[in-house]
């Protein structure tokens, strides 16, 4: 009679457990011979054994005569099977089938007749862990700034070994691992070993950025690009850096123009020609980071005269906005609106964007992303939804594509989109949900007589700043955004422009914000206003 199972028994012979010369699958050990001429071979005492030493564990007996084979029973943990062996002669073979994790015991006994007390012959303890080690990687769990060091983290069991690249690391009790690399690779490979051999592996691709400077409030002025590339109009820039006035710079990417001011490498900017070598956009990160102020990269994202006259004439009219006629592309103000529905319009503003993150650019801030003006004179292809929703779907995307380089953005929207949604098609609370801050447009000289009881907001700019920022906290509230408002330093309606500069700022941090763009079309500053900041 041959079952297979297991038990412990009190029988078992002194040494029967013994270690002996390996066999040649390297798991399995000759333990001796009984006195009545059996042979046992199996795995060493006490061996550990990780996923793939299972499929090749046996068990064998071999006996000086067949007819000594007929009285051994074979148990697998206390309960006897009839599967998984096979007698050949004078050998009996047992390999077992899809051991679970945990002690196991598999033991050789006789019993002459049914109910007699079952004679151990031989035991083998053993353990099987084929399941691999937890392995988690805590840190860097975003970008990592290139020729700076990184600091790797995470946990596995504790027992387990981990190498990182080529270096292995001390895990301690808890199973915690730190290493700090002086240079990454952009591909991290962290492997984890358990005791028993098993290995658990996480790759990780790395965003290496060029560089970065982060601040915790942003108070910035607004820069052309070619504002930067003029000298004339830099240097004051640079001073009110120098002075602590500001600690970032909002440069353009892209323009209402279309225009990009570098020498983009995104394949629809070069097809439609909007590229242009205003500035070397790597340079300018560079020397604005060396200078501790981050970069804040405004892309103006759907009205695009130059996208749209190209999309119309290569037949691409789907990705603009239309008449309803169809007879012409609509150009409102701006002289054109690409469609912000058209995946294609979608990838070009996401993929200028991700551009600029990778080379270093700290913030994205988006500009136009909104219906153009009026909506009676003009169709949108493909809108199956209201403007709101498209516009902070938009946002959503940005926001997943964004992610990776761990960029902060923003949006700049109209002053009156917090209580007036469907009059520009900005719906705030619902962009405010994908977006760091929202940043709206709240020049005194824009609005009219009354507005937010304001009896006349260009000479109370200190009054209609802090009603309508009230308006804006309000409608951001328990949302991801905060609120950078846009002020205004310009000659536009202008009585006293110092004055007027300082009125908004006072409004702003009165509503307890401490953070703002400063808005000059041609970026010409009125800069001895302009305090150093702690």
């Amino acid at each position: 009679m041959l079952l297979i199972g297991a038990c412990s028994s009190p029988d078992a012979e002194p040494g029967a457990d013994d270690a002996a010369p390996a066999a040649e699958d390297g798991n399995q050990a000759e333990h001796g011979a009984s006195s009545d001429g059996l042979r046992f071979v199996g795995p060493d005492p006490d061996a550990l054994l990780n996923a793939e030493q299972p499929a090749a564990l046996s068990f064998e007996v071999e006996a000086d005569q067949p007819e000594q084979l007929e009285a051994l029973v074979v148990l697998l943990d206390g309960q006897p099977v009839t599967d998984g062996f096979e007698v050949d002669g004078t050998r009996l073979r047992y390999t077992p089938d899809d051991l679970p994790d945990g002690p196991r015991t598999v033991s050789i006994t006789a019993a002459e007749n049914e109910g007699d007390d079952e004679v151990m012959h031989h035991e083998w303890r053993f353990e099987v862990k084929a399941t691999p080690p937890v392995l988690e990687l805590d840190e860097p769990s975003g970008p990592v700034v290139a020729d700076q060091p990184v600091t790797v983290t995470g946990v596995t069991e504790p027992a387990a070994t981990v190498e990182i690249g080529a270096a292995e690391v001390t895990v301690d009790d808890d199973g915690g691992f730190t290493l700090v690399l002086d240079t990454v690779d952009p591909l991290l490979t962290v492997v984890a070993t358990d005791a028993a051999g098993n290995t658990e592996q996480i790759e990780r691709e790395l965003v290496v950025l060029p560089s970065r400077v982060e601040v915790d409030e942003v108070r910035t002025v607004h820069v052309t690009f070619w504002a930067w590339a003029s000298p004339q109009l830099r240097e004051p820039i640079l001073e009110l850096i120098d002075r602590g006035a500001i600690n970032a710079v909002q440069l353009d990417l892209k323009d209402e123009g279309g225009q990009i001011g570098y020498a983009s490498q995104v394949e629809l900017a070069e097809q439609i020609g909007a590229t242009t070598t205003a500035i070397d956009l790597e340079a300018a990160v560079a020397e604005l980071h060396e200078l501790g102020v981050a970069v804040v990269g405004r892309i103006v994202a759907f009205a695009d005269p130059r996208l749209a006259a190209w999309a119309w004439e290569s037949g691409e009219r789907d990705m603009v906005i239309q008449l309803t006629d169809g007879s012409d592309y609509y150009r409102g103000s701006y002289a054109g609106f690409s469609n912000y529905v058209h995946p294609d319009v979608i990838a070009y503003n996401l993929d200028l964007a991700e551009e600029a993150a990778a080379a270093g650019v700290d913030h994205i801030l988006w500009d136009y992303i909104r219906r153009p003006e009026g909506q009676s004179n003009y169709t949108v292809p493909g809108l199956e939804t209201s403007p709101e929703a498209a516009i902070a779907d938009f946002t959503r995307q940005a926001d997943e594509r964004l992610a990776p380089y761990g960029v902060q953005h923003g949006a700049s929207v109209y002053g009156i989109a917090a209580d007036r949604p469907e009059q520009i098609g900005q719906d705030i609370p619902a962009m405010a949900e994908h977006l760091d801050y929202v940043a709206p447009m709240i020049y005194p000289s824009h609005w009219g007589p009354g507005e937010y009881g304001v009896a006349d907001p260009n000479r109370q700019p200190y009054d209609i700043v802090r009603a309508t920022l009230e308006v804006w906290q309000e409608t951001v509230a328990d949302r991801r955004a905060r609120v950078v408002p846009w002020l205004e330093d310009t000659s536009y309606r202008a009585w006293d422009r110092p004055h007027q500069v300082r009125e908004q700022w006072r409004g702003t941090l009165d509503q307890g914000i401490d953070e703002w763009l400063m808005w000059n079309p041609g970026s010409s500053y009125t800069t001895s206003v302009y305090e150093p900041r702690s």
